[in-house]
């Protein structure tokens, strides 16, 4: 009775327009606010799961790092045991560090990452190369592979130019103080290639080196200072981390993509919740709506009220009654906010009709990436819920009490 009341005073038409405006109003806010949520929610799960697919390009399926200190001793020998596991395909060690890159008059910090040969089958560096061409050292030279940020801030291009020149500061040995050139190691490499992989933390400072010539510029024999695993097609991530850290001990962290990733991710994870705040901040606003179309419908019920008092109505039976018309009207617009939002965002995802702003050229991706996640709904819906209830009821505090 009290449901099919609240739903008749919500749909029958008041005595002063003005009510009906505002309870329109009301719904539209939330409806907007619920709309805004899910859209949302679901263009940040898109960009997460853009930014995963782009990595999965040159991380590896798993990659081990020692928990204490930079450098794996035995690298070598880690990476031949880990190879022997069921879920493993290969697993090579890479050693990657920092060096003042020169080339003709110009020099930049770099890191160097040193590559073992056969990487391709762990990461496809070789796939992203853009001019020239990946390497190997031959009875020649060695050769580097450049991020197309250090190819710019040099002015280097793949060829028989320039030697590309590394230099590290010495780790063993002496130095002699009057001869500061003695202090760094250094080796002269060709450019036979450079990358891009769309991503600034890729493509700004990175070298690709062979394994060897790294080693040798840091006086490293088996060290690493991590060893990257590729996983066989089809093994679950999760197993494979528990499984690899069950067989080589304590002393080494095993991760995942998205734990190689994890600050990326959660920056991304909090800017999505902040931004959900902000939009919850906005549904609460427009709650008030709700206030102040409730207590106009009050007024305007008097005589109704008064009747169901005759018919021996309590107080408290008619505050339900307006606790659920504030509920309705707030659950209503949200519904309707949700369904539009899920509407709007299953049509971006079919035909991206939402495009980014720039030159379509120079993006990797023209339209906003949405990705719609079945627990994102059911926050937005319990939001409208207790938001709902929460106006409901405090709206059903301004039926005064009976005199009787």
């Amino acid at each position: 009775m009290i449901l099919r009341i609240a739903a008749r005073y919500l749909l029958a038409k008041k005595s002063h327009a003005a009510v009906n405006v505002i309870s329109m109003i009301s719904m539209a806010g939330i409806a907007v606010a619920a709309l805004a949520m899910i859209c949302v929610l679901s263009v940040f799960n898109g960009f997460s799961e853009l930014a995963s697919s782009r990595l999965s390009v040159v991380d590896p399926d798993v990659k081990i790092t020692a928990v204490s200190g930079k450098v794996i001793a035995d690298a070598d020998s880690l990476a031949a045991a880990v190879r022997k596991l069921p879920c493993v395909a290969t697993a090579m060690p890479v050693v990657e560090e920092r060096a003042l890159a020169v080339y003709g008059d110009r020099q930049v910090p770099v890191v160097m990452r040193g590559l073992p040969a056969g990487y391709d089958s762990v990461a496809a560096w070789r796939d992203l190369v853009i001019d020239g061409e990946m390497r190997r050292p031959d009875a020649l030279a060695a050769y580097t592979t450049l991020s197309v940020g250090v190819a710019v801030r040099l002015g280097a291009r793949p060829g028989y130019g320039d030697y590309f020149i590394v230099n590290v500061p010495r780790r063993l040995g002496r130095i002699n103080p009057a001869l500061p050139v003695g202090a760094f190691r250094s080796d002269s490499l060709i450019v036979s290639g450079v990358y891009q992989s769309e991503q600034a933390e890729v493509d700004t400072d990175i070298a690709l080196m062979p394994l060897e010539n790294v080693r040798r510029l840091l006086d490293y024999t088996t060290e690493a200072t991590s060893v990257d695993i590729a996983l066989h097609p089809g093994s679950n991530p999760s197993r494979a981390v528990a499984e690899i850290s069950a067989a080589i001990g304590p002393a080494y962290r095993v991760a995942d993509r998205m734990a190689q990733e994890e600050t990326s991710f959660r920056m991304i994870e909090i800017e999505k919740w902040i931004t959900f705040l902000m939009l919850l901040f906005i549904l609460v606003m427009a709650s008030f709506n709700i206030l102040s179309t409730m207590s106009m419908l009050i007024i305007e019920k008097q005589e109704s009220i008064t009747i169901l008092r005759s018919l021996g109505a309590t107080t408290t039976m008619v505050r339900r009654i307006f606790l659920t018309e504030g509920f309705l009207i707030s659950a209503v617009g949200g519904i309707v906010g949700l369904l539009l939002g899920i509407a709007l965002c299953l049509l971006q995802q079919a035909t991206g009709f939402i495009t980014l702003g720039g030159d379509p050229s120079r993006m990797s991706i023209d339209h906003y990436p949405v990705v719609l996640h079945f627990p994102d709904i059911l926050v937005v819906l319990a939001v409208i819920t207790i938001i709902g209830f929460l106006s409901g009821l405090i709206s059903s505090r301004f039926v005064p009490k009976s005199n009787t």
